[in-house]
């Protein structure tokens, strides 16, 4: 007999942290693709282009935007709720999209930002934010599912 809590290892209403925190991820990406469609809150709504350096659409006037960074961001929360279904899902949701993150980070950092090889339209602030989100993805990924093989056990 244990004297082990509901809680432990993370479980919180049937959901484990890393479920959550994948959840969570999702959601956040899925409002920043439906936020980036909206004139007001992305500045300079008339210069949004589909692809491209020549989208010059700013979301919160901080980020630079094109639809199809919009519709990446989109897919990539609806992955994220999708797969927290499972804790092995969310893991693997936050550590390849956090992988993903990292290399479109890398990506439009040596591209450059004006480079026509900048299909996605990331600025020099949009680069750095996925290089550290990617990161915080990865490690949550991997914090937060090491006692998943325990459970199965």
């Amino acid at each position: 007999m244990t004297t082990a809590s509901p809680h432990a290892h993370g479980v919180h209403f049937g959901r484990t942290d890393v479920q959550n925190v994948g959840m969570g991820v999702g959601i956040v990406m899925m409002l920043v693709g439906v936020l980036g469609f909206i004139p007001g809150i992305t500045q300079q709504y008339g210069e949004l282009r589909f692809l491209g350096p020549d989208s010059h659409a700013m979301f919160l006037n901080l980020f630079q935007v094109s639809m199809l960074l919009n519709i990446v961001q989109l897919v990539i929360g609806a992955a994220g709720w999708a797969m927290s279904r499972s804790g092995t899902g969310s893991r693997n949701f936050l550590m390849g999209f956090g992988a993903l993150y990292a290399v479109l980070s890398i990506y439009g950092l040596s591209v450059g930002a004006n480079s026509a090889a900048n299909f996605l339209s990331l600025s020099m602030l949009d680069g750095w934010t996925l290089l550290v989100l990617g990161i915080v993805m990865i490690a949550a990924g991997w914090i937060l599912s090491r006692h998943l093989a325990d459970e199965r056990s």
